[in-house]
């Protein structure tokens, strides 16, 4: 379990945030602070998103649970799974959309441009047809 780290694995959110930049979205920023701590925002559509790490937010399908130390790592993993569920509802009732995405969803980056098109146009799509500026996020 040495090899899992807790703190400073960005890889995920670098990926994620190469996927948006190749796809033309824009308007996100990282490090912002809100409740939840989000990977990414976009703060005038009132978007979170998280990227999740399979092991960490416990992943159905690759997750694994740790063989060894079993009273320490499932007590964590399930507190993780709650808070999980607990900011995303906190942030719901606050008025945010949150999207949440696996790790390994990250091979498929057609169907998170997907997604998040789709939430920024649900969100506010009067908001970026009418802004030139804006309009880049639509691209295609």
């Amino acid at each position: 379990m040495a090899a899992i780290r807790s703190r400073g694995n960005k890889d995920i959110e670098l990926k994620l945030a190469a996927i948006f930049r190749s796809a033309l979205i824009s308007g996100w920023r990282r490090h912002q602070v809100l409740f939840g701590k989000p990977d990414f925002i976009f703060r005038s559509m009132r978007i979170a998103v998280f990227v999740d790490g399979c092991f960490w937010h416990g992943c159905h399908v690759h997750g694994r649970k740790p063989g060894s130390n079993t009273g320490y790592w499932n007590p964590k993993l399930a507190r993780n799974k709650a808070r999980d569920r607990r900011v995303s509802a906190e942030l719901r009732k606050t008025g945010w959309k949150v999207l949440r995405f696996w790790e390994h969803e990250l091979s498929r980056p057609a169907k998170i441009v997907s997604t998040v098109r789709s939430a920024i146009l649900q969100n506010h799509s009067s908001l970026i047809l009418h802004h030139p500026v804006k309009k880049r996020i639509l691209r295609k």
